[in-house]
This record gives C-alpha cells, structure tokens and sequence, in this order.
C-alpha cells in the first residue's frame, strides 16, 4: 500500500502534469497563425512563468499567514518541478523557432561574434536559466536533501531566485524581440510585480517575526 504522503503527491503530480499541458494548448491556440513549433515554443514558456512564479510565492504565504515555512515542504517542489520541467521542454523547442537547425546562432552572428542585441540578450539569459533549473531537478528529491544536509541543500535550491530572474529577463526581452501585443505582456509584468511584492512583504514579515522576542 502507498503511504498518505506518496498518494498526495502522486495525486499532485498527475494534477500539476494535466494542469501544464491543458495551459500548453490553451496557449497554443491563442497563436494560430505560427507554425507547429513556434506555438509549441509559446504554449510551454507560459506555464513555465506561471508555475516558476506559484513556487516563489507559497513560501510567501506562509510567513504571511504564521504557517511554518520549512526548508523543504511538497507541494512548493512539486511547483517547483513542473516548473523546471516545462522550462527545459520550453528551451529545447524554442531553440528551434527562430533558426532551424542552426541552434548556433541563437548566441552568435553569422561571423561568430557573440549577440548583443536583445535577441542574443533573450537567448543567453533563456540558457543560463535553464541550465539552472535542471540544477534545481537534480536536487529536487528526499535523497539529494538527506545527502547534503538541510543548510547546504537550501542553499543550492536559492538559486531558483536566479533563475526566477533570468526567466523574467528572458520574458522581457522576447516579448520587445516578438513584438507582443500589450496584453500578454501586461500579464508578464502584472506577474512578476506580484511575484516581487510578495517576496518583499514575506522577507520583511519574517524579520520581523524572527526580531520578536
């Protein structure tokens, strides 16, 4: 028999996996004029943002609402696995939008000199990001967390903030180098001054509760 906690975070998976590929085709369709690829490219980049972005935020809640914010609880890693999932599926089809089979020159022009333009600035910011969240789903499990210890593994698992970061970048960029309509970037950055809002009330919360005596 399965135990209460694996039965609650299967059931978490199958949810959170039925959750990202129903967002994957919704988005999908809101480009119908691209081809195959490119809204295959979009679909998984809006999951990616939104789950990246429910991950930074339950730790948040819980300062807020004086619930105990452990080093590493399920359902923030599951979030946090989805989102990492859907950002490298996202990376390697949109390494095949722009250029096809000429991944290359998504980082350098055609006399091999590294891109400075925003085009290249979405383009590295996309791989760094995602080389640090295959990182951060390396380390997403019981195992890597009773290896290195609590303190170090939560350590490691702080660079979600940069790649929270990096994504944001990336997001940025592409919605100037695409030239999206106002409201998907009005969502973008609706979501990522939330994200930032409540980041800064839960640390500023949280000083003050570890302060009181």
């Amino acid at each position: 028999m399965l135990d209460s906690r694996l039965r609650r975070r299967l059931l978490q998976h199958l949810l959170l996996g039925f959750g990202s590929v129903a967002l994957t085709v919704i988005f999908m369709h809101l480009f119908p004029k691209r081809d195959l690829i490119s809204r295959l490219s979009i679909g998984t980049a809006y999951p990616a943002l939104f789950l990246t972005a429910i991950t930074l935020l339950l730790g948040p809640f819980n300062v807020l609402l004086r619930k105990l914010n452990p080093v590493s609880f399920d359902l923030r890693r599951d979030f946090g696995i989805w989102a990492g999932i859907c950002a490298l599926v996202h990376t390697a089809v949109g390494l095949n939008v722009h250029l096809r089979g000429k991944m290359w020159l998504y980082f350098v022009d055609a006399q091999h000199h590294l891109r400075r333009d925003a085009f290249g600035f979405a383009n590295y910011t996309g791989a760094i990001a995602a080389m640090v969240f295959a990182l951060l789903l390396a380390l997403s499990n019981d195992m890597s967390l009773r290896k290195l210890g609590g303190k170090r593994w939560k350590s490691l698992q702080r660079w979600a903030y940069a790649a929270a970061v990096l994504t944001a970048a990336h997001a940025i960029a592409f919605q100037h180098v695409e030239k999206r309509i106002l409201s998907f970037r009005l969502i973008l950055y609706l979501g990522i001054g939330i994200v930032l809002a409540f980041q800064i009330v839960g640390a500023l919360k949280n000083r003050q509760q570890r302060a009181t005596p």
